[in-house]
Parts: structure tokens; C-alpha cells; sequence
């Protein structure tokens, strides 16, 4: 079998790859739908990909994978690794996690990060009425993941909420950085509490925080919300499009509270979170299959991160359908480090009508069952998405 063409189509907001194969096979993976400018740099891997057997998934990515980078780049070797796992899977007519060594798990249990409502603010009631909704959601999530300051507007809405300079950038993702001022971090703690006043025990929370914090504060808020129990404190000091780990300093935080620690959606392959891992820098680590390089990589940090104690809670929100498809399948062959992804949910409605494989119900009681079907388990309805393709993509199934 050899790849013929390498093809990327904008659908929505989402890039979208399909490898196409002299044996009608296809494989398809995506980008996330914050990344919909990365069209071209998916496009510059297809002639060095062409003629190459895409079973060997392997020998693929040695020849595009140091082309990859830090969040948002590495997304588009990533996409393009799931594609290739897609037709491995098809050609073996099995699902991708028996590729990867076998199940481990027959359901895997998520988390939501990606069903929300806009908010009506940033108080501490606009929290807890958002946390609420969240736990009447029909999913039932064991745990719900809430932004708050650099990863929330309550760093422009509150006055005066930090010493920083303000990031008035079009960028996702542009990151806001400087000392948090008392009346910034004394309402950071007070919705911390209306969120677990309405929660109690009955549902976990997780808080994503940053990037940005100086570490003086992120030592005193990690050490403040102890008694809450959450579930961790994600990206405080570096992460979301940050490119860079800095280990050392996550350490000292780490090291200084018993609030879990968490990050590593940024981060692009399993070389760059060695020494968080090795030098027990985080309690949780969360690579993306979308950025790290694909799924093969997360399940090599997975297995790196069980032998040093570290949990895994992978990153997946704005990944969309076909991305939920990659996380299903790589998370049911991790270890027992493993507590759960976030749950990446359509990205426009239409999404549901246009994707194959779904069952009627995706998640019941904060778990998903495995995709059964070969290859990553779903696939693009063509005639359905076409309407959804621009002019300058209208061949991509074809």
C-alpha cells in the first residue's frame, strides 16, 4: 500500500486531514478548531509522505516529525500521525488501540472541559451558577475543569486584578503575566468556594489558571485552596502556547503544596517532558494527541509518567469529533496513571449530522465505551460534509 496523496480541508473551523492510499483505504485526523490558519503547514509534509507505505507509522512520522513544534505547531504532524493510525487500523480491519497493545479498559472516563454556556460574568455566583448547569448536564461528569485568572476574563474584569501588562492580543491563547494583586487573588479564592459550596464532594473540580503566575503567588493560592481538594491547579507558571517547560521552578511549586499540580498541553513530544517527569517537577501531566505529536507519543509519556508516580489526564477540548476518536482509542491502552481526558464536543451542531460511528449518546455517567469499528472507529459522511467544504477544497473526498 502507498500514500498518493496528502489533502487538508478547512470544514468549519477544524483542519482536516485525509491521506489517501492506491488501495481506497483513508485515513483521517484533525486539527483543533482554534488552529484553522495551520492548513498549509499540514500541506508541506505531502510530497515527502508520498509513495511511503502509511502502515509503517513509524518510519511516516521519522521523516516529518522535527518539523513539528511547541503548541499550535505541533498540530499539524499530529493530525497527520491519527491519519496514519486510521488506515494502519483499516488495513488490519481492528480498531487502533489493539495496534497500540491491546485495551486495558473497556470504557474511559472523561471530564468536562468543553460543555459550557457563556457566562454572565466572574463572580462568584456567575461560578457557581455555571457549575450547577454543569452538574445537571445529562453526561453526569464525575469532574468539571473551570478558567480562572490569566485562563478566564476575570483578569480584565476585576479591577486592578494583577501588576502585569495587559495582553490585548487577537491571538487564542495570548498570555497575561505579572503579580496578582490581594483583591485579585481574595476573589480568586472566593470563587473557588462558591464553586465547591455547590459542588461538596459529589463532583471534582479542576481549575486551569494560567499561564502567567509569578511563583511566589501560585505557591500561596496552591497552598490556600488545600482544603478544597481539587482535583489539580493546571498550567500556573507556563503552558497553553507557551513554548518552553521550565521544570525547575514547576518543582519548587509542586514540592511546596499538596494541592496536585498539573500541565503539558503545549508541549510537543516525548523528549520535552523528560525531566518534568524524571525530576518529579508535576503530579499530573496532560499532553494533547492534537499537539504532542500524536498518539503514539502521549502513550509513551503515559507509560513514562506511571514509572515516576505522576498521574495522566490528557488534554483534548477543542479537538472535535474525529480528535475524540484518537483520545478514545490511545486512552484505552494507558496504564493505571490514567484518571481521565477532557471531553472534546462538536464545535458546531451540524458536526453530529455529518460524523459516522457515534453512538446516540457519546457519554453516560462521565464515560465513554471504545469505538469498535477498524481504524479510529469514525469517519466524515462525504456527501453530507460537502456543503461545509470552500470552493478551493471541493475535491477532498473525491
Amino acid at each position: 500500500m502507498k500514500i498518493t496523496d496528502l489533502r487538508c480541508a478547512v470544514i468549519g473551523r477544524h483542519p482536516i486531514v485525509r491521506i489517501v492510499t492506491d488501495e481506497g483505504l483513508y485515513g483521517l485526523g484533525e486539527v483543533e478548531f482554534t488552529k484553522t490558519y495551520l492548513k498549509p503547514f499540514v500541506l508541506q509534509f505531502r510530497d515527502v509522505l508520498i509513495g511511503e507505505d502509511p502502515t509503517d507509522v513509524e518510519r511516516c512520522m521519522l521523516k516529518i516529525r522535527q518539523r513539528g513544534s511547541f503548541k499550535p505547531y505541533g498540530a499539524a504532524v499530529s493530525a497527520i500521525e491519527h491519519a496514519l493510525w486510521d488506515i494502519a487500523g483499516k488495513a488490519a480491519n481492528v480498531p487502533v488501540y489493539k495496534l497500540l497493545g491491546g485495551k486495558v479498559r473497556d470504557r474511559v472516563r472523561v471530564y468536562n472541559g468543553s460543555l459550557r454556556r457563556p457566562m454572565s460574568g466572574t463572580r462568584p455566583e456567575d461560578y457557581a451558577a455555571e457549575c450547577k448547569w454543569m452538574m445537571e448536564l445529562p453526561e453526569n461528569f464525575f469532574m468539571v475543569k473551570q478558567g480562572i485568572s490569566f485562563h478566564s476574563s476575570m483578569k480584565r474584569d476585576v479591577p486592578d486584578f494583577h501588576y502585569g501588562i495587559p495582553q490585548d492580543s487577537v491571538f487564542h491563547g495570548a498570555m497575561d503575566t505579572g503579580l496578582i494583586s490581594e483583591r485579585g487573588f481574595n476573589h480568586m479564592l472566593d470563587c473557588v468556594a462558591a464553586m465547591k459550596e455547590v459542588l461538596g464532594d459529589r463532583v471534582s473540580l479542576a481549575l486551569d489558571c494560567g499561564p502567567g503566575w509569578m511563583l511566589p503567588d501560585a505557591i500561596r493560592f496552591a497552598r490556600a485552596v488545600e482544603k478544597y481538594h481539587l482535583m489539580w491547579l493546571e498550567d500556573m507558571l507556563t503552558g497553553d502556547y507557551t513554548p518552553w517547560v521550565n521544570p525547575q521552578i514547576y518543582r519548587e511549586l509542586t514540592t511546596s503544596t499538596s494541592t496536585p499540580i498539573h500541565t503539558g498541553e503545549q508541549i510537543y513530544l516525548r523528549n520535552n517532558f523528560k525531566e518534568l517527569i524524571e525530576t518529579q517537577a508535576v503530579n499530573v501531566v496532560g499532553p494533547d494527541p492534537a499537539d504532542i505529536g500524536g498518539i503514539a507519543e502521549l502513550k509513551w509519556v503515559a507509560e513514562h509518567a506511571q514509572l515516576h508516580s505522576i498521574l495522566m489526564a490528557p488534554h483534548g477540548t477543542a479537538n472535535g469529533l474525529l480528535g475524540l476518536g484518537a483520545l478514545v482509542n490511545v486512552c484505552a491502552t494507558l496504564p493505571a496513571n490514567y484518571i481521565a481526558f477532557e471531553y472534546p464536543s462538536a464545535s458546531d451542531p451540524w458536526w453530529h449530522e455529518i460524523i459516522e460511528g457515534l453512538p446516540e449518546r457519546i457519554v453516560t455517567d462521565s464515560m465513554i465505551d471504545l469505538f469498535e469499528a477498524p481504524g479510529l472507529g469514525l469517519d466524515i459522511n462525504a456527501e453530507a460534509a460537502r456543503k461545509y467544504l470552500r470552493d478551493e477544497d471541493a475535491a477532498f473526498f473525491d
